[in-house]
């Protein structure tokens, strides 16, 4: 692991529930799209990122424990990329761009799209503590939150849908597969 480096942290233990109400089978993560799944398309992408990452896959009660459980196993990480695992699109240069904002005195980074806040969020080493303590549902909002509230976040203009893109129902699986194939 390098140490330097903020950890690519890619949620993949939520339940999914919103993909199967819409007429999904299984979990969204497995989904097919463009032949592969879901999950793999994101992890390609980390992957081709050069940061390190880990995946959190048991199952938490929520996506605050899950971020809580993911930094604990990573403790002495610079900081943490957080990347919900249904984001299949978002480019390697956005999670570089966002690690990279996390330098100096930024505590947060997150990337915008036309105006539309996105992920992955990115944490400096600093946050370690909060991340920590995270439980339930609202994942690192809170945390987010405070720090905007204080100016410690960058926010990042980025040419890059994938941000938004997230796998929550059979019509943003197609939506995705369409934006896949005009790329």
């Amino acid at each position: 692991m390098t140490d330097s480096l903020p950890i690519v942290i890619v949620l993949a233990s939520g339940r999914g529930e919103r993909f199967v109400a819409s007429g999904g089978s299984g979990s969204k993560l497995q989904a097919l799209l463009a032949g592969k799944a879901v999950l793999a398309h994101t992890l390609a992408n980390v992957q081709a990122s050069g940061l390190p990452w880990h995946l959190e896959d048991a199952g938490h009660p929520g996506m605050g424990d899950s971020i809580a459980a993911a930094v604990r196993h990573t403790p002495d990480a610079a900081g943490w990329l957080i990347l919900p695992g249904d984001l299949p699109l978002v480019q390697p240069s956005t999670l570089r761009q966002v690690a990279a904002a996390l330098e100096g005195e930024t505590q947060a980074a997150q990337p915008f799209h036309r105006g539309e806040r996105g992920h992955p969020v990115g944490f400096a080493r600093a946050n370690r503590e909060a991340l920590m303590a995270l439980e339930g549902n609202l994942g690192a909002a809170p945390v987010l939150k405070a720090l905007r509230a204080s100016g410690k976040v960058a926010d990042i203009e980025v040419d890059d849908i994938g941000i938004l893109t997230d796998i929550d129902t059979l019509d943003a699986l197609a939506r995705a597969e369409a934006l896949l194939g005009e790329r």
